[in-house]
């Protein structure tokens, strides 16, 4: 964003009383809204600012930091010359766990090396151009990362740009030999690339001249992710006292580090403060672009089951309207969708507080002078003033396990010393094996365990900063294309229900949601949610003659749904399409065999040359899709030889490593290849861009 942009959103930021777009604690934001805010005052005075922000239907802006404020946090800032060594810790996080530990790293460091700076940055932030990442970090001596891989071993979001040119921009030699670095990687090892983007990095930081302090940290969601962290940076903290600390203190121990529970000042209001947000809940704050930060409100169309009264299971085909709004797809997109909790599960944690419904209040992450609290780590508040009801049900994710730092906050507010001192044992090392046991492999929720322990009433600034996550956007491939339906986003979601370990019904967010959902077929009252669109590279042939396999059994067939609908409208302006074959897969046909009319008119249509449906408990043994990929291994080779494409959709840690292992054999079986000669075939499928795959 250039400056003046950045000025004029700011002016609207203090003219509407709405927070400045993407406010991810920028220092330079603040000044120009100090200056802004000094020089609207001096032209038409407090009362008319005051009369704007009445009117404007919007939560009341921040209110400037006085200059003395101002000063304080330009003395943080690193001055090139000032001696002190610069430490930047970068993050690329999907749900906020990586920029946490940066985050949390960052303020125990501050309190080890008084003679450092340390400063947290965005890797999507750091650059505005992608030739600006060089430039800049060739003038960063240390430098820590904190990446997260999700889906196929794909960066984040806000890590896809970064990752994209320090990956295919290795002929540089060793131009970071300046750079003395340490990498912990987020993933979850039930998923075949384990870590990719962390591993990867590391080895191309090494390879273009960087120094390793530590070994990559490998961060194990599926277990405790928290432990896994607290072991490398123990390994990390020795490399940066020898970088870091003064050689008169470089002999004594520095002094224990007790972390402070973060908390947001929280302000009670009267409930008529509230009620506009209550009623519009305008999220997108007049950004023209939707996304994540700014998703756009868009009402539920059409609902209905796609399973028939004899499944015992459920899946939803959902429609969003987004008729009248800017807000576009293309086919093989992704949508990300903010669903709300059930009210039974709001009324739940409104008990174990202790707080009425109707209880309002505003939140925000700095004093009353405009100094950020907790040095700016809290992440920015929710939209405000609003009621306990509202910010429980749209912003808290109350179903998770709790982490560790999360029983740590709840025993700092724990009235019963027994209560507290068990939390604090679950926390601790030697309770590793309980905490394991107890809360992950038992599939606590949070809101379970506080059950557990009723004393703990922590105030809501502590419950909003450090006990309850922010509540995560859900991704769905959209199962549409804008060539059929430009006015719709269309989801196929598989409702998540079942018990858990502790003998709790867990029902997902989204998908109940979606499942109790009120389309505007049925009622002009109907429901809504925060929707936005992530761009996938899962994507069709540029040329349409160009032969496709398809596999998604399930609801992987969303996105193949969407491929068809393209191909259809293509062919009915004349276009001569490829062959395509999809390979579904489900139970029963008479259970849930989803869009089956459909796939029968695409096949009959010409757009789909053959449909191949696996039946998982219709016949004597269980045959999924990649026992029919084995079937038809002479045809699919035949494709993949001649310049095909191949596409897979659906569940990461089962379906998609068996149709991985089976292309794999059809291709060293049939093309005649060695282990070795078949392994680098497959993965020049992929480098290549025609082996796709969007796995969850």
């Amino acid at each position: 964003m250039d400056s003046t942009a950045s000025a004029l959103d700011l002016l609207a930021a203090l003219l509407t009383g709405r927070a400045p777009p993407s406010s991810e604690g920028d220092d330079h934001h603040r000044r120009l809204l100090a200056l802004l805010a000094t020089s609207l005052a001096v032209l038409v005075g407090c009362g008319v600012a005051l009369l704007v922000r009445r009117s404007s239907g919007s939560p009341q802006a921040v209110p400037a930091p006085p200059l003395a404020a101002k000063k304080a946090r330009e003395a943080e800032e690193p001055d090139p010359d000032d001696g002190r060594q610069r430490v930047a810790l970068f993050f690329g996080t999907q749900t906020g766990t990586a920029e946490g530990f940066a985050k949390a790293l960052a303020e125990e460091a501050k309190a080890r090396y008084d003679r450092a700076v340390f400063k947290v940055l965005d890797l999507d932030d750091y650059a505005a151009e992608d030739q600006d990442y060089e430039e800049k970090l060739k003038k960063e001596n240390i430098a820590l990362f904190f990446l997260a891989t999700y889906g196929d071993g794909e960066p984040t979001d806000n890590a896809a740009r970064f990752y994209k040119w320090f990956s295919e921009g290795n002929e540089k030699g060793e131009w970071l030999s300046n750079l003395r670095f340490a990498v912990f990687a987020l993933g979850n090892r039930q998923y075949e690339h384990f870590n990719k983007v962390g591993k990867e990095v590391d080895q191309l930081l090494a390879e273009q001249g960087g120094k390793r302090l530590v070994p990559v940290g490998l961060g194990d969601d599926d277990q405790c992710i928290e432990d896994d962290f607290n072991a490398w940076y123990e390994l990390l903290w020795p490399e940066l006292d020898k970088l870091l600390r003064a050689e008169e203190n470089s002999s004594t121990a520095p002094t224990p580090y007790m972390a402070a529970i973060p908390a947001y000042r929280i302000v009670f209001t009267k409930p008529e403060d509230e009620k506009h947000i209550n009623k519009s809940f305008s999220l997108s704050n007049g950004h023209v672009v939707y996304d994540i930060q700014h998703p756009c409100r868009a009402n539920v169309a059409v609902r209905r089951e796609l399973h028939t009264p004899a499944s015992d299971r459920s899946c939803i085909h959902l429609e969003f309207d987004i008729a009248g709004t800017s807000l576009t797809y293309e086919t093989g997109d992704h949508v990300g969708v903010y669903a709300e909790n059930l009210t039974e599960t709001v009324e739940e944690a409104e008990k174990l507080l202790g707080y009425s419904p109707d209880t309002s209040f505003s939140i925000y992450a700095d004093q009353e002078d405009g100094t950020p609290l907790f040095g700016g780590s809290l992440p920015p508040p929710f939209p405000s003033p609003c009621t306990v009801r509202v910010a429980l049900t749209r912003y808290a994710d109350l179903l998770s396990s709790p982490k560790k730092s999360v029983l740590i906050a709840l025993a700092a507010h724990a009235s019963d010393p027994k209560e507290a001192e068990r939390l604090r044992h679950l926390a601790s090392p030697s309770g590793k094996k309980e905490y394991s046991q107890w809360i992950i492999a038992s599939q606590r929720s949070l809101l379970e365990v506080i059950s557990e322990f009723p004393s703990a009433k922590p105030p809501l600034g502590v419950f909003f900063a450090a006990i309850a996550p922010r509540l995560q956007p859900r991704y769905y491939s959209i199962s549409s294309s804008p060539r059929m339906a430009p006015t719709r986003i269309h989801v196929t979601c598989a409702l998540a229900c079942g018990q858990t370990p502790t003998g709790r019904i867990h029902k997902g967010v989204c998908s109940t949601w979606m499942k109790h959902s009120t389309p505007s077929e049925e009622n002009q009252e109907c429901s809504w949610a925060p929707i936005f669109v992530r761009q996938s590279n899962f994507k069709l042939p540029a040329d349409p003659t160009v032969p496709i396999i398809m596999v998604g059994p399930g609801t992987g067939l969303a996105p193949f749904r969407g491929f068809l609908q393209e191909r259809l409208a293509l062919k009915e302006t004349g276009v001569e399409l490829g062959r395509a074959i999809l390979f579904f897969g489900c139970r029963n046909r008479q259970m849930d065999f989803i869009y089956e009319d459909e796939l029968n008119n695409f096949a009959e249509s010409g757009a789909l040359s053959e449909l191949i449906v696996a039946f998982s408990r219709e016949g004597p043994t269980k045959e999924y899709v990649q026992h029919k990929m084995a079937e038809k291994a002479a045809d699919l080779w035949s494709i993949i030889s001649q310049g095909g494409y191949v596409y897979v959709c659906g569940d990461a840690k089962g379906m998609a490593r068996d149709v991985h292992r089976t292309l794999h054999t059809i291709v060293q079986e049939q093309g005649s290849l060695d282990s070795s000669k078949t392994e680098s075939y497959v993965k020049s499928l992929q480098m290549d861009g025609r082996y796709f795959r969007d796995v969850w």
